[in-house]
């Protein structure tokens, strides 16, 4: 098989706009998109007219393209919807990274959104999965907590240990004004919460949340004609399995591959040979307490032996030696799934230009990676953003 190539440095980012995270009761889906969209133009110095295509990612509603084009009045251009369960945001950002980067188009817009709260339901709709045996009764935060029985029982993993994920994810969160929750938790509310599925309580969950974001891709070359404070997309790679982890011979839930295939591809691509001392920040998909433990080790960021204590030692702090979801990651900002991989793109972003509170700044920060896992999960996407 061929080694793939990569767009490393072909395509930048020169505008991009998030709208607070919530219960958004006050707008409605194109309330939000607008929003975002009109911020990133801002940002960009530029406006709709300048968009030459665009990609809108949504899980729970819209069907096309006139998902965007109706509320942005984006007339004529071409303008594609895609979904891949909770990578989706990175999909619409890929995507519009690969129409830019294959010299089709100039300026392009990507934008996630999702409104979930107005639908009553504790989370998503239900997913129509391929079998019905596996989504008959299955819940995110029952199927999330399996790899918790290895790692208690091999790593001594506890759950006070989770607890302090959603601590340190809490505190940040505390400090953003766009995230859902900005309040930080005791370990102790955190251990003694409501029990959602052993050992995850209340507080190892994202909430079920509103929210939009948008970014704006152009080709390299003429990134500057914008501003200088651009980043550049290094790596990008999504994986998807092709048999559901918990029908495979022996497997122990002490990982997901999806996710270390796609990180190693987007190493490669990135010319990355130790994401701990290559990498300045991580946005993970922390849809749950021990999401976050098992990516770490998925993401070659420690072994499955190590992680509890570099959990206990703050190794994934601001101060620490690899800062992970300084934004409070989806543990405050939920995840409204459309949303969610450009928001996080949207951090690094922010990052990089050294524009968020100062109570998480990351210092001197120039590469950052955002990843997602969705599905069963059976699909993961990792992005690598960062300065020439």
């Amino acid at each position: 098989m061929m080694t793939p190539g990569n767009i490393k440095d072909k395509v930048s980012i020169v505008g991009m706009g998030c709208t607070k995270f919530g219960e958004n009761w006050d707008s409605t889906a194109d309330d939000m998109i607008i929003d975002a969209v009109y911020e990133a133009y801002e940002d960009a110095g530029l406006g709709p007219d300048d968009i030459q295509a665009a990609w809108v990612s949504v899980t729970s509603s819209g069907a096309s393209g006139t998902t965007l084009a109706n509320p942005l009045k984006l007339n004529g251009i071409p303008i594609t919807r895609v979904e891949n369960y909770c990578a989706s945001g990175q999909e619409a950002i890929r995507n519009a990274a690969f129409a830019v980067a294959s010299g089709m188009y100039d300026i392009v817009l990507a934008v996630g959104f999702e409104k979930l709260k107005d639908s009553g339901l504790r989370g998503l709709p239900s997913t129509n999965f391929s079998d019905p045996a596996i989504a008959m009764g299955m819940s995110a935060p029952g199927s999330f907590s399996l790899p918790w029985a290895y790692f208690f029982e091999n790593h001594n993993v506890t759950k006070e240990t989770l607890g302090k994920i959603a601590v340190k994810n809490h505190y940040y969160g505390s400090f953003n004004a766009k995230a859902h929750f900005q309040k930080a938790v005791s370990l102790e509310k955190v251990i003694n919460a409501p029990i959602i599925a052993w050992p995850l309580g209340l507080f190892d969950c994202c909430p079920t949340t509103d929210g939009a974001s948008a970014a704006i891709l152009v080709s390299q070359r003429i990134a500057k004609k914008f501003r200088d404070d651009y980043i550049n997309i290094k790596a990008t790679s999504v994986s998807v399995d092709s048999v559901i982890p918990g029908y495979r011979p022996n497997h122990e839930f002490s990982g997901w591959p999806a996710t270390r295939i796609a990180s190693q591809e987007c190493y490669r691509q990135a010319g990355i040979k130790d994401p701990v001392k290559d990498l300045d920040l991580i946005e993970l998909h922390d849809c749950f307490s021990i999401t976050e433990l098992v990516t770490y080790c998925d993401l070659g960021l420690c072994t499955k032996e190590e992680v509890k204590e570099k959990i206990d030692s703050d190794f994934f702090s601001l101060d620490g030696e690899i800062p992970v979801n300084i934004s409070g990651g989806l543990k405050s900002f939920g995840h409204p799934v459309g949303a969610t991989g450009v928001r996080m793109v949207y951090e690094i972003y922010k990052q990089i230009q050294g524009k968020v509170e100062p109570q998480r700044q990351v210092k001197n920060a120039s590469l950052g990676l955002a990843h997602n896992l969705g599905g069963y999960p059976q699909v993961a996407s990792v992005l690598i953003v960062g300065t020439e």
